[in-house]
C-alpha cells in the first residue's frame, strides 16, 4: 500500500473521529437545552431566582438585614446600569456592574434626590438627561418608583439607564410593588410573633389570679398542721411560678412542661385532697419533643377547673404522651362534668367567653405554628368528661427551647 493511500486513510479516520466528536457534543448541547427547558422557562427561572435572592434581605425591613445584597440581584433583574434603594433617611444601597462603579459613586447624591422627589407621589417617574459628573460625558436617564407598603411610603428605588424605555419603567414599578409586598409580609411575620407573645402573656395572667390564690390558701392551711408538707408545697409553688413566668423562649420540651404540670397538680391536690387522682402514661422517647411553651399545663388546668371542680366528688385526670411516628401525641382526659359540644365549638372559634381561655389559646397557637390540621381535637359532652388531644411534630429544627435556669 502506497504512502498516499495510507495518508488518505489516516485523514479519513481523523475526519471520522472529529465528526463523531462533533455529533456527541451537539447531542449533549441539545439534551442540555431540553433539560433547561424553553427560553421562556429559563427566563422565568432566572427571574424567580433573582427575586428569591433579594427577598431574603428585605423581608425584615429596608433598614435591616443587608440591603446591598438585595439590590444586586434586583439590578440584574431590571438589567440597568445602576440601581439605588433608598428610604426616608437616604440611599441605603447602590449597585452597578464592574464597569460602572465610578458612575455609581457619582450618582449616589442624584439617586437620593430623585428618591425623595418620587416618594411624594404614587407612581414611577422618568428623569432625562442626568449629568452626574457635570462634564456631559456620562449623561443618563433614570426611572424612580415609590415603595408603598400598606398606607405608607417606605422608600423608593431608582434605576439608571442610558435611555429609559417603557419596558424599564413598567419593570421598575413592578419591582417596587414586589418590594412593598415583601415588607408587608415581614410586618405580618412580626405581628404574628407579637401575637404569640401576647397569647403567652394572656395564659400567664390567667394562671395568676385564680391559681395563685388557691395555692397560697392551701399552703397556709398546712403550715401549722403539717410543716414539712407546707415546705414541700412552697417549693412546688416556686418551681411552678419560675417556669410559668420565665422570660425566655416560646418553646420548651415535653419533659419540662410535664415537670411543671406535676408541680401544678401537687398544689391542686393540697386543695382537693382525695377528690383528685392522677394517672400518667408517658413514653420516654417523646420526652425530648419540642412543644409550645405552656401548651399542656393550660389543658390540665382546664380539666381541673372546668371538669373536676364543679363535680362534688372530684375525679381523675389522665395524661398520656405517646410516640405516633413523626409526631408526639399528648392527651389530657378527665371524667368531669364535660361541656356542650356546640358551646365548645363556639369557644374554639373565638366567640367571647371568660371560660376555657386556655384551651382556645393553645388551639390557636398550635394552628398558627403547625397548620390547621394540628389544632386541638376535643371529645366531650355534658356529664361525659373531656378528652383533649394534641399532636406535635417530633422534628422541629427551626424551633429552639430556652435554656433551663439553674435556680
Amino acid at each position: 500500500m502506497t504512502e498516499s493511500v495510507l495518508l488518505a486513510l489516516a485523514v479519513g479516520v481523523l475526519v471520522g473521529v472529529a465528526a463523531a466528536v462533533l455529533l456527541v457534543v451537539a447531542w449533549r448541547v441539545i439534551r442540555l437545552s431540553r433539560e433547561m427547558g424553553t427560553a421562556a422557562e429559563r427566563a422565568t427561572y432566572q427571574t424567580l431566582h433573582l427575586a428569591s435572592q433579594a427577598a431574603t434581605h428585605v423581608r425584615g425591613g429596608l433598614d435591616s438585614g443587608d440591603p446591598q445584597r438585595a439590590v444586586r440581584p434586583l439590578r440584574q433583574l431590571l438589567d440597568c446600569r445602576v440601581l439605588a434603594l433608598a428610604d426616608d433617611h437616604g440611599v441605603l444601597a447602590i449597585d452597578a456592574g464592574p464597569a460602572d462603579q465610578r458612575l455609581a459613586d457619582h450618582l449616589r447624591a442624584t439617586a437620593e434626590r430623585l428618591a425623595a422627589e418620587v416618594r411624594a407621589g404614587d407612581r414611577p417617574q422618568v428623569f432625562r438627561g442626568i449629568d452626574p459628573t457635570g462634564r456631559g460625558v456620562q449623561a443618563t436617564d433614570a426611572v424612580a418608583a415609590p415603595i408603598i407598603a400598606g398606607d405608607r411610603t417606605a422608600g423608593a428605588i431608582v434605576a439608571f439607564s442610558p435611555a429609559v424605555k417603557p419596558g424599564l419603567v413598567r419593570a421598575t414599578g413592578e419591582v417596587a410593588e414586589w418590594l412593598a409586598a415583601q415588607l408587608e409580609l415581614g410586618e405580618l411575620d412580626a405581628s404574628r410573633a407579637a401575637l404569640a407573645e401576647a397569647e403567652v402573656k394572656a395564659l400567664r395572667s390567667q394562671i395568676s389570679p385564680h391559681f395563685i390564690y388557691n395555692a397560697l390558701t392551701a399552703i397556709a392551711s398546712t403550715i401549722t398542721t403539717n410543716p414539712p408538707r407546707a415546705r414541700d408545697l412552697v417549693l412546688e409553688f416556686a418551681d411552678f411560678t419560675r417556669y410559668s413566668f420565665r422570660r425566655q423562649g416560646d418553646f420548651t420540651t415535653l419533659a419540662d412542661e410535664l415537670r411543671s404540670v406535676d408541680s401544678y397538680l401537687q398544689l391542686e391536690r393540697a386543695r382537693f385532697g382525695d377528690r383528685l387522682t392522677l394517672t400518667l402514661q408517658v413514653a420516654p422517647e417523646v420526652l425530648s419533643t419540642v412543644i409550645p411553651f405552656l401548651s399542656v399545663q393550660p389543658l390540665v388546668e382546664n380539666a381541673v377547673r372546668h371538669g373536676l371542680e364543679p363535680k362534688p366528688d372530684g375525679g381523675r385526670i389522665t395524661i398520656r404522651a405517646s410516640d405516633a411516628g413523626a409526631f408526639a401525641l399528648v392527651e389530657v382526659e378527665d371524667d368531669g362534668v364535660g361541656i356542650d359540644p356546640e358551646r365548645l365549638r363556639g369557644i374554639l372559634a373565638g366567640r367571647p367567653s371568660a371560660d376555657h381561655v386556655g384551651v382556645r389559646n393553645v388551639d390557636a397557637r398550635l394552628r398558627q405554628l403547625y397548620g390547621d390540621e394540628h389544632g386541638l381535637v376535643v371529645e366531650t359532652n355534658l356529664d361525659a368528661g373531656t378528652l383533649v388531644r394534641m399532636r406535635v411534630p417530633k422534628s422541629q429544627p427551626q424551633n429552639t427551647t430556652a435554656p433551663r435556669s439553674a435556680g
